[in-house]
C-alpha cells in the first residue's frame, strides 16, 4: 500500500501540468497578496458585506480571493490529469498490469490528489496569515461576518474551522471531478464536465451553491450558531459520490 502511494505520488509530481499549476497558483497568491494591500486592504464576507482586512483576520480572507480558482481551475485540471490523463496516455493500463487491487490504486490516487489540496490550503493559509502580519493593521481583536468579536485566540481558532470546512468542501469536488474524469473520453471533456457539474449544481438546488461560492458559504456557516452543514449536506454528498466512483471505477473496463 505505501509503494503504491509513493508511486503515485511520484507520478503527479513529476507531471508537467501539475508543475505549470502549482507554478501558476504561487503566481497568483502573490499577486493577490499585492491586489490586496493596493485596495487598501478592503475585502469582502459575500458580496453585501465589506470588511477590512486586519492581523486577524486576513486568513479567511486571503482564500476567498483564491478559492474559485482551486474550485474551477486547480482541482479539475489535477483530477483529470490522475484519473483520465493516465489512461488515454495509456499510462495507467501499465500500473493495473501488475498485481494491484484497483481499487486500492482509486483510493491512493484520491488521496494524492486531497492531499495536494490540503497543501495548496496551507501554503494560502500561511501566506495570508503572513499578508496580515506585515501589511496589514495589527488588532488585538476582530469582527466576522454575523457580529462574532473575538481576540487572537478565537480568530485562530475560527480559521482553522474556516479552512476546515473549506476542505471538505474540496473534498467532495474532489471526488465530483474523479466520477467526470472516470467516464469522459478525454482530459478535457473532464474538466469542462466538472466545471459544468459544478455551476450546475446550483440550479439544481439552492443548498448546493458552496460548490459555487465556497468561502462566502463557509462564512454564513460559521455565523450561523445552529449549523448541521457538515453533517446534514456535505458529508452525505461525500459519501454518494465515493459510493459512485467506486462502482463505476471497479466496472471501467482500464485495460481493453
Amino acid at each position: 500500500m505505501t509503494g503504491l502511494f509513493i508511486s503515485e505520488l511520484e507520478r503527479t509530481f513529476k507531471r508537467k501540468k501539475t508543475a505549470v499549476v502549482l507554478a501558476v497558483y504561487a503566481g497568483l497568491l502573490a499577486f493577490i497578496w499585492f491586489f490586496l494591500f493596493q485596495m487598501g486592504g478592503i475585502s469582502f464576507f459575500d458580496a453585501d458585506h465589506a470588511v477590512k482586512i486586519d492581523s486577524l483576520n486576513s486568513a479567511p480572507l486571503f482564500l476567498r480571493e483564491l478559492s474559485f480558482v482551486i474550485t474551477f481551475i486547480v482541482i479539475p485540471m489535477f483530477v483529470a490529469d490522475s484519473f483520465n490523463g493516465e489512461y488515454t496516455s495509456g499510462a495507467l493500463r501499465m500500473v493495473l498490469i501488475r498485481p494491484h487491487h484497483r481499487l486500492k490504486l482509486f483510493f491512493m490516487k484520491w488521496t494524492v490528489q486531497c492531499l495536494l489540496i490540503f497543501l495548496i490550503l496551507c501554503i494560502t493559509w500561511v501566506v495570508g496569515t503572513c499578508l496580515g502580519r506585515v501589511a496589514m493593521p495589527h488588532v488585538n481583536e476582530t469582527t466576522f461576518l454575523g457580529g462574532q468579536t473575538v481576540g487572537t485566540v478565537g480568530a485562530f481558532l475560527y480559521s482553522l474551522k474556516f479552512y476546515g470546512i473549506c476542505f471538505c468542501i474540496f473534498i467532495a469536488v474532489i471526488s465530483m471531478a474523479s466520477i467526470m474524469s472516470v467516464l469522459m473520453p478525454n482530459s478535457i471533456l473532464s474538466c469542462v464536465a466538472t466545471i459544468g457539474a459544478l455551476i450546475g449544481s446550483v440550479y439544481v438546488s439552492d443548498k448546493l451553491s458552496f460548490f459555487f461560492s465556497v468561502t462566502d458559504s463557509v462564512f454564513h456557516e460559521l455565523s450561523s450558531s445552529n449549523s448541521e452543514f457538515l453533517v446534514n449536506l456535505l458529508f452525505p454528498i461525500l459519501l454518494i459520490s465515493l459510493i459512485i466512483n467506486l462502482i463505476v471505477w471497479k466496472k471501467k473496463e482500464w485495460v481493453g
